[in-house]
């Protein structure tokens, strides 16, 4: 029988033996040689059985006891019919366990532990079929000293995983037993086929698949975007039905997603009733310009339209706020945009679709734009070549200023560190000859920084990160401590910013407002969340001369104060008339004759970044015109606008149209298919982009580096290598193992230098656990098969003996321990015992025994 050491180590415990040796050998006994041998290794015999026990000798014996392993697919496909049916069948096994042990494991997208009760292991995800993971948790919850078996219960629709290999790797027999999946009425769309891309205006027909497991009739509709295209009554029956509509064309967009869906069926799950598809259309170059005042902003658009450059104007509101959404065009222009009309997931994504995505970026000037508009330290400055904030000229006034925050219990949590963290933005901008004071209140006013310059940044900043929230809400005597802290300083401009989330205990707050404005003070409220008074904190903005906010959000606090600090100080705008001036020559400025060109009346102050290339500037060396690539994209500033403030002279001339078209022709995207063909296909969890491309001359392009830049539903990022397959063909895949629209960036450069650029999208619709499918039984026969298990086994013959054993452990200390004891008395009687004189044999002499020695 084979032996085992489950320490070994202990085996140098044996070092103990040379010891026993020396003692022997010096031992002084007058027994004789034969009793002191036999002592000698009766003491090692007992140092080897003591060694041998730490060291966890044990015996294998072999076992045919068995440990069996329920795994129980319990994920949405799954039908609620089979509860029944599944209960019967474990009751009826288990009850033939005899002395062998069992375990269930119970798996939907995850399985959860294997415990001895079925009820102990919870199911993590039901949306979804991962066998492979069950079937290596059961193996891996089998101790080796029993037989190993799993019995599998499920419908054999894996969503995730391989289940073959899983079960040929496992070394385990797995028995598959078939569950029927759902029997509730059921109507999905199953597949939405377009081509992935088109010519501008060229029709096409679209190919709806519906799965159903009865007849049925109801009504099916598909939307372009937010709008309805088609809707029509439809009969279907059993199985497959596969609908076709068009001819469909797509006209002033770049990237088009069209929704089917489907109602009025007997259904039972809704979450299947709608799918989506994406079609790239090839055309003119399309831009986005967005604008505080859309009528201001038609002259821009219809000298780009003028000059081929399609153009969709929108207010505000009509910010992007998906990248389906903002791949429909080359560039986003935001003119005169302030950032508190900007959530932060629309920054986020903006700055994905430059980055990543390849998209351009131009922000235009005005009294909302840059530093005005509360950019400072946000998500679009970072991707700006200049930044909003900049060294206030001597000329300039100096500017005092009061923060008043509400720290009140409220406030807590993300409130309150956005509130100072938008004290500090506004410390940071202020020049080192302004003032500021920070005062906190909750039930009472607290001075957290008393009025002093702004050039002691590092003790205001660190005194304001000092507030925490707690306590009620009164307003009105900080208001009268900031108006009587502003009398007493000396200052060209003077202002007030009162942040609240509250309603503050009644108080006289048009008489504070107006003793403000008669002292030659303004005063901006800003209110938080949906709790506050907001007709009071309108009405003290109004009085006070200054402006009223809303932040819903508390992440827009920090670029409302940002604006508000600049607006207040009014050093950001410089309206005298300059002529631009050249600072660094290049091709968007070719047969513009800029010097010659009409005056700009005005423009925002700002600063250049380290790395960026200032083209323009203005008569004060500020810049003008200046851009920068940022990530795969590229990102303009013109710190002057496009329209009738500053650039009325400009407006009605020629100059105007062809500046900003070459401007914008510089900074989009570049797209031109021609020459290029990409596919997208999606299968099992992997997505497939087939790219190819051949040079204007008709030759393939070949040995050419193919990047692909895939954003994900949830906002993760992948980067991948495209391989060439064949002569102009490159191919990449990535998982697509959550659903909704990945967007798709590919790049190429051949011999160093750029060749293709192309952006797509792709769309994963529902779970795959929610489609109309058969029961597997070919998968959960294969996989029976290949392990060693049985198909549809018989529930009583579950525990049935097979032939094989398993080596079961017996740990051999305890009788090695009695076995040294026992030892160890022999030794004590062989040290303290003259058997010689027991046994009535003769001592020899003394005198032989010593000349012996």
């Amino acid at each position: 029988m084979p032996l085992e050491l489950t320490q070994p180590w202990y085996l140098l415990g044996l070092l103990a033996l040379p010891v026993v040796a020396w003692y022997y050998v010096r031992g002084l006994t007058d027994f004789a040689r034969w009793q002191r041998t036999l002592s000698f290794a009766v003491r090692g015999l007992v140092v080897a059985l003591l060694v041998l026990a730490l060291c966890g000798l044990t015996l294998l014996r072999p076992g045919k006891d068995q440990f069996v392993v329920f795994a129980i697919d319990e994920s949405t496909s799954v039908g609620e019919q089979n509860k029944s049916s599944i209960d019967d069948f474990l009751e009826k096994a288990t009850a033939n366990a005899g002395r062998h042990r069992y375990a269930f494991v119970r798996f939907g997208a995850e399985p959860g532990a294997v415990t001895p009760d079925r009820s102990l292991s919870a199911v993590i995800n039901a949306k979804g079929t991962n066998i492979a993971a069950a079937l290596e948790v059961a193996t891996a919850g089998i101790p080796p000293s029993h037989v190993p078996k799993i019995v599998l219960l499920s419908d054999g629709n894996q969503t995730a995983g391989d289940a073959i290999r899983a079960a040929l790797r496992g070394g385990v027999p797995v028995s598959a037993v078939p569950l029927q999946t759902r029997s509730e009425p059921e109507v999905q769309v199953s597949n939405v086929n377009v081509p992935a891309q088109v010519r501008e205006g060229e029709p096409f027909k679209m190919d709806i698949l519906i799965d159903s497991n009865h007849d049925d009739e109801g009504e099916l509709e598909v939307y372009r975007g937010a709008h309805k295209v088609y809707s029509e009554k439809k009969k279907i029956v059993k199985g497959e039905n596969k609908i076709t509509i068009g001819p469909l064309q797509i006209t002033g967009e770049r990237n088009t997603e069209y929704t089917v869906r489907i109602k009025g069926f007997n259904d039972k799950l809704l979450d299947n009733n709608t799918a989506k598809a994406l079609v790239y259309t090839n055309g003119k170059p399309r831009i986005l310009l967005v604008d505080t005042d859309t009528k201001q902003a038609k002259d821009l658009a219809y000298a780009l339209e003028q000059e081929g450059i399609k153009v969709d104007v929108r207010p505000t509101q009509g910010i992007p706020d998906t990248l389906s959404d903002l791949q429909n065009y080359e560039l986003v222009a935001l003119s005169n945009v302030p950032a508190t009309q900007m959530s932060t997931r629309q920054m986020n994504l903006l700055r994905a679709y430059v980055q990543e995505l390849g998209g351009g970026l131009l922000m235009i000037g005005g009294d909302q734009s840059f530093g005005l508009g509360g950019y400072y330290k946000t998500t679009v400055e970072e991707i700006l070549p200049v930044r909003s904030d900049f060294e206030k000229e001597k000329e300039k006034p100096s500017i005092a200023m009061v923060l008043v925050i509400d720290k009140s219990g409220s406030m807590g949590g993300q409130k309150i560190e956005m509130a100072k963290d938008a004290a500090k933005a506004a410390v940071e901008l202020l020049g080192p000859r302004d003032k500021v004071s920070v005062i906190a209140f909750d039930g009472d006013p607290f001075v957290v920084v008393e009025m002093q310059p702004a050039s002691n940044k590092a003790q205001i900043l660190d005194k304001i990160a000092g507030i925490e929230a707690g306590g009620g809400t009164s307003m009105g005597q900080p208001m009268r401590d900031a108006h009587e802290t502003l009398v007493q300083t000396q200052a060209k401009l003077k202002h007030v910013i009162v942040l609240t989330d509250g309603i503050s205990e009644p108080d006289d707050f048009d008489g504070i407002a107006q003793n403000m404005a008669q002292s030659k003070m303004t005063c901006s409220t800003v209110a938080v969340g949906d709790d506050c008074d907001f007709k009071t904190l309108e009405q003290i903005a109004k009085v006070g001369n200054g402006r009223y906010y809303h932040a819903e959000d508390p992440a827009n606090i920090p670029q409302i104060f940002a604006k508000e600090t600049v607006t207040a100080s009014k050093s950001a705008i410089n309206e005298v008339p300059f002529t631009p001036t050249i600072l660094r020559s290049s091709a968007v400025l070719t047969d513009l004759r800029i010097e010659e060109s009409p005056p700009l009346f005005g423009y925002v102050t700002t600063r250049p970044k380290p790395t960026s290339e200032v083209i323009l500037i203005t008569d004060k060396g500020d810049p003008l015109l200046s851009w920068w690539r940022y990530g795969l994209g590229f990102s303009v500033a013109f710190t002057s606008d496009a329209k009738g403030r500053w650039a009325a002279e400009w407006v009605s001339q020629p100059i105007f149209g062809k500046f900003w078209a070459q401007v914008i022709r510089h900074a989009m995207r570049k797209s031109d298919a021609k020459g290029v063909f990409v596919q997208t296909t999606q299968k099992d969890g992997l997505a497939t982009v087939t790219l190819d491309a051949v040079t204007p001359d008709g030759k393939f392009l070949n040995e050419a580096t193919t990047t692909v830049t895939v954003l994900e539903p949830q906002g993760g990022e992948r980067k991948l290598m495209m391989a060439q397959t064949a002569p102009g063909r490159y191919v990449g895949t990535f998982p697509t193992d959550k659903p909704g629209t990945y967007h798709v960036q590919m790049n190429q450069t051949a011999k160093g230098q750029p060749a293709t650029q192309q952006s797509r999208g792709l769309v994963v619709n529902y779970d795959d656990e929610l489609r109309i499918r058969p029961t597997d039984e070919k998968l959960l026969e294969a996989m029976a098969q290949v392990s060693g298990g049985s198909f549809k086994p018989d529930p009583e013959a579950v525990f049935a003996e097979d032939g094989r054993t398993a080596r079961q452990p017996l740990p051999l200390w305890p009788y090695l321990l009695i076995a040294a004891m026992l030892v160890f008395l022999a030794d004590v009687a062989l040290r303290r015992i003259d058997f010689d004189l027991v046994l009535g044999r003769q001592k020899p002499p003394m005198k032989m025994v010593m000349a012996k020695r």
